[in-house]
C-alpha cells in the first residue's frame, strides 16, 4: 500500500516548507481579519499587511499572536529553509541541548526510544519536553515517545522552542520545555522534492496549498524507504546481523474557512505508517497513526481574542524482540508485541480579554485523556508462544490556567502564571496466561488521583534597543505514561519490570539569561538549575541468570531492572546560541553544557551521585550557509559528548563529531538540482551498547542526489 502511495500520488514532488522568522505580530488584511505576515528588509523581519506581501514573502500561521511572556523566555525559532530535505528531528538538532533518548534517528531506532528532553532531564525514553502541533499534544498516548516520520508530510510555517518548565498555557508534561509546530496557511504553493541516496534510499515529498477565497486548503504527502545499514559495528557482527531496512509514508490534509470577519475554523487530519527493522530477525516494528483536530480561532484586534480546540489521536503499534545467542550466530523469538492500540482525546480553550497596550491576560482550561493496552505473546518454543500478556489503563488530566504579563514601560516586562491540574489514573490491569491453559496472574490495580500545580514568574529588562536581561523561576510536573506504569520490556538480555505505583515527576528550577539582538546578529545565553523530584528511571536490581518478579527469567549476563521514582535528578548548565547574517552568508553556533547528577536512596542507593543514563555533558554545533539564489550551500558540524548507556555508569558511549553538507543549483526557473550528505566523514556514532559489550551505531555516511520544484 505504501508503494502505491508513492506512485499513486505525485510524491516525486517534495514539500519545501517556509519557516517563519521572529515576526508574528497581528496585522489586518483587506477583509479586516487579523493574520500574520513578515517581510525581510535589510535582514530584519518587518510585520506588514497580508495584501502587501508577495507570494514569495508570505509566512502565515493560524495561531493567536505570540504572547508577551516570550520576551522573558529563552526562545529559539528554527529556520530550515536552507536545509534541503531536512526531517523534523534533524531540524530540531539546531536547538542547543535538545536530545532524544538515543542517538539513532527514526530510520533505525526502536520507536519506543524516541522521546525528547532538554536540560539533562533524561533517564528513560518518555518525553520530558512537550511537543505540540497546532496546540495538539503529540506524544504517543500509551508510551510518551514521538513518531517522527509522521511529521515529514506536513507544511509547517515555523518551529518554536521554549525552554524551561512552568509554561502554564501549554499543559502538563513540559518539564524541560515546549516545542511548538505551527501549520502554514493562506499560500498558493505547489512544490516537491525527490532524492535518491545511499543503500537504495528514496526520500520523496509533495505538497499543494491553495487559497480559496478568504480560506485555504492544503494536501501533502511523504514517502521514504531504504535498504538500511548494519547497526552492529564491524568486528562484533555475527551470522544474525544484516542491514536494517525502513519504509515510511504519510499524508496530511488541512482546511481553513472563515466563520466571521475575525474568526476562522481550522480542520486538520493526518495519517502515517512507519515500518522499521533493527538489523536481525525478530526486530521489526510497525507503527500506524491517524490524528484529527478542529480549532476555532478569533483574532479580534481591539477586543476579546480566543481559541477553542478539540482533537483525537489513534495509534496502533507492533514490535518483536529476539534473543541473540553468544557469538551472534543464532537468534530466537522471545516477545511478540503484536498490537498496542491507544487513543488520545483532548480539548483546550483560551481567552484573552482586551486590557490595553500595557497588559495581557491569558485564561483557559485543557483536558487530555490517554487510554491503551499492550497485547503480547512470549515464552516461545521456536515460533510457538507459551504465554500471553495484556496490560494497560487510562489517565485523565484536566487543568485550569492563568498567565498575566505587564509592561509598565518599553524596557520592562513582568510575567506571572499558574495552573492547577486534577489527574486520575484508572482501569489499570495486567493479566498473564498460559496459552490454552491456566491464568498465571490477573492483577487489577487501584485507581489513583491527585492535584498538581505549575507556575512560572519571569522578568525581562531591556538595557537598550539591543540588549535584554531576563530571569525566571518555575515549577512543573509530568504524569507517568501507561507504558511506564503497566508494561515490562526487554532489550537484548536485559529485562525491565513496570511499576504501577509510580508517582508524578515534579521539577523546580531557576534561570537567568541575556540576549543581544541587532539587524545582523543574535546572541542568547542562559544559565539554569533544575531539580527533578521523583524522576522515573530504570533501576538495576539484579543480574541473571534467574527468575525475577515482573519479568520472569533473565539470562546470564542480563540485568534485571524496575522502573522506580528516584529521589531526584539535579541538573545545572548553560545554553549558548549565536547567529549572524551578512548578505548571502549566514553563520550559526550552538552549545549546551549540562551537569546532571542522580540523588538516590533505598533500593536505588547505588545510583547516588552518578550521572543519569543517556545524558552527555556537551552538545555543540556550528553551521555556515551561503544563499545567492541560483546557488545555495550549507555545512553543519555537530558534536555530542560521551554518555553512559546504563544507570550504574558501567557502559560508556564515546563522543561523536559529524559533518553534514548540502548544495543546490537552480537549473531552471522552477527547478533545482540538489546534492547533500549526512555524516560525510563516516564517523562512528555509538547509539547503544549491550550487556555483552556489543555496540550499535547510528547513521553512517549517506549521500543524496535529487531535484526540487516549486510553483
Amino acid at each position: 500500500m505504501k508503494r502505491a502511495l508513492l506512485f499513486g500520488l505525485p510524491l516525486w514532488m517534495a514539500a519545501t516548507p517556509l519557516w517563519a522568522q521572529d515576526c508574528q505580530l497581528p496585522v489586518r488584511d483587506e477583509n479586516d481579519q487579523a493574520h500574520y505576515g513578515c517581510r525581510r528588509a535589510n535582514d530584519v523581519q518587518v510585520p506588514v499587511a497580508i495584501t502587501a506581501l508577495t507570494d514569495a514573502e508570505i509566512l502565515v500561521v493560524g495561531t493567536l499572536a505570540d504572547p508577551r511572556s516570550d520576551s522573558a523566555y529563552p526562545v529559539t525559532r528554527i529556520d530550515v529553509a536552507d536545509h534541503p530535505g531536512a526531517r523534523l528531528e534533524t531540524a530540531l538538532q539546531q536547538a542547543a541541548g535538545l536530545q532524544q533518548f538515543r542517538r539513532s534517528d527514526a530510520r533505525t531506532a526502536n520507536p519506543t526510544s524516541q522521546g525528547i528532553t532538554l536540560r539533562g532531564l533524561g533517564g528513560n525514553a518518555s518525553s520530558r519536553v512537550l511537543l505540540l502541533l497546532d496546540d495538539v499534544p503529540q506524544a504517543d498516548p500509551f508510551g510518551g515517545w514521538v513518531s517522527w516520520p509522521g511529521y515529514d508530510a506536513l507544511n509547517l510555517a515555523r518551529i518554536t522552542v521554549r525552554r524551561g518548565a512552568g509554561q502554564v498555557t501549554s499543559g502538563a508534561g513540559a518539564l524541560g520545555g515546549v516545542v511548538e509546530l505551527d501549520s502554514l496557511q493562506y499560500r498558493d504553493l505547489l512544490s516537491g522534492r525527490l532524492a535518491y541516496g545511499s543503500r537504495d534510499s528514496v526520500d520523496a515529498k509533495a505538497s499543494v496549498l491553495r487559497k480559496l477565497g478568504t480560506g485555504s486548503t492544503s494536501l501533502s504527502g511523504s514517502y521514504a524507504r531504504g535498504d538500511g545499514f548494519v547497526p552492529v559495528v564491524k568486528g562484533q557482527r555475527g551470522a544474525v546481523d544484516r542491514a536494517a531496512p525502513y519504509e515510511q509514508a504519510g499524508l496530511a490534509l488541512r482546511a481553513v474557512a472563515p466563520v466571521s470577519d475575525n474568526t476562522e475554523l481550522q480542520a486538520n487530519m493526518r495519517a502515517f505508517t512507519d515500518d522499521r527493522d533493527r538489523g536481525f530477525d525478530f526486530s521489526d516494528s510497525q507503527n500506524r497513526g491517524v490524528d484529527a483536530s478542529l480549532r476555532l480561532v478569533n483574532r479580534t484586534v481591539a477586543g476579546w481574542q480566543w481559541s477553542a480546540l478539540g482533537y483525537v489521536q489513534i495509534r496502533d503499534f507492533a514490535n518483536r524482540f529476539g534473543a541473540i545467542a553468544a557469538g551472534r550466530n543464532s537468534v530466537a523469538l522471545t516477545l511478540d508485541q503484536y498490537s498496542v492500540p491507544s487513543t488520545g482525546l483532548g480539548a483546550r480553550i483560551e481567552v484573552r480579554p482586551p486590557l490595553g497596550d500595557k497588559a495581557e491576560l491569558r485564561l483557559g482550561s485543557d483536558w487530555r485523556r490517554t487510554s491503551g493496552e499492550t497485547h503480547e505473546n512470549f515464552f516461545f518454543t521456536g515460533l510457538v508462544p507459551g504465554r500471553s500478556r495484556r496490560a494497560g489503563g487510562q489517565s485523565d488530566t484536566i487543568g485550569f490556567f492563568a498567565e498575566g504579563s505587564y509592561t509598565p514601560n518599553d524596557n520592562l516586562t513582568l510575567t506571572l502564571g499558574g495552573r492547577a491540574d486534577r489527574w486520575k489514573i484508572t482501569n489499570g490491569f495486567r493479566k498473564e496466561v498460559n496459552i490454552g491453559g491456566t491464568v498465571r496472574s490477573d492483577d487489577v490495580f487501584a485507581d489513583r488521583s491527585g492535584w498538581e500545580g505549575t507556575g512560572r514568574g519571569s522578568v525581562a529588562l531591556y538595557v537598550n534597543n539591543s540588549v535584554k536581561l531576563r530571569g525566571a523561576a518555575y515549577a512543573g510536573w509530568r504524569l507517568p505514561t501507561l507504558n511506564e506504569l503497566y508494561r515490562p520490556f526487554r532489550v537484548g538480555a536485559d529485562a525491565t519490570a513496570a511499576n504501577e505505583l509510580l508517582a508524578p515527576e515534579k521539577v523546580q528550577g531557576v534561570e537567568i539569561g541575556a540576549d543581544i539582538e541587532t539587524d545582523a546578529l543574535s546572541l542568547r545565553a542562559t544559565a539554569f538549575a533544575n531539580r527533578l523530584k521523583n524522576a522515573i528511571a530504570n533501576v538495576g536490581l539484579g543480574i541473571g541468570p534467574g527468575n525475577f518478579l515482573g519479568v520472569g527469567f533473565v539470562a546470564a549476563g542480563g540485568v534485571y531492572r524496575q522502573r522506580q521514582n528516584l529521589d531526584a535528578i539535579a541538573s545545572k548548565g548553560v545554553e549558548l546560541e549565536f547567529d549572524y547574517r551578512s548578505g548571502p552568508y549566514a553563520f550559526g553556533a550552538r552549545y549546551a553544557y549540562v551537569d546532571a547528577e542522580v540523588d538516590a536512596s533505598g533500593t536505588a542507593a547505588l545510583l547516588d551521585g552518578l550521572r543519569p543514563a543517556q545524558v552527555p555533558r556537551h552538545f555543540a554545533s556550528a553551521s555556515v550557509a551561503y544563499d545567492a539564489d541560483a546557488f545555495r550551500a550549507e555545512v553543519d558540524v555537530r558534536y555530542v559528548g560521551g554518555q553512559f548507556e546504563d544507570d550504574i555508569n558501567s557502559r560508556g558511549l564515546d563522543d561523536a563529531l559529524t559533518v553534514d553538507a548540502g548544495f543546490s543549483y537552480r537549473l531552471l526557473d522552477k527547478l533545482r538540482l540538489e546534492l547533500r550528505g549526512e555524516n560525510l566523514f563516516d564517523r562512528r556514532v555509538e547509539a547503544a551498547i549491550g550487556s555483552d559489550g556489543v555496540i550499535e551505531r547510528a547513521t553512517p555516511r549517506t549521500i543524496w542526489a535529487g531535484i526540487a520544484v516549486e510553483f
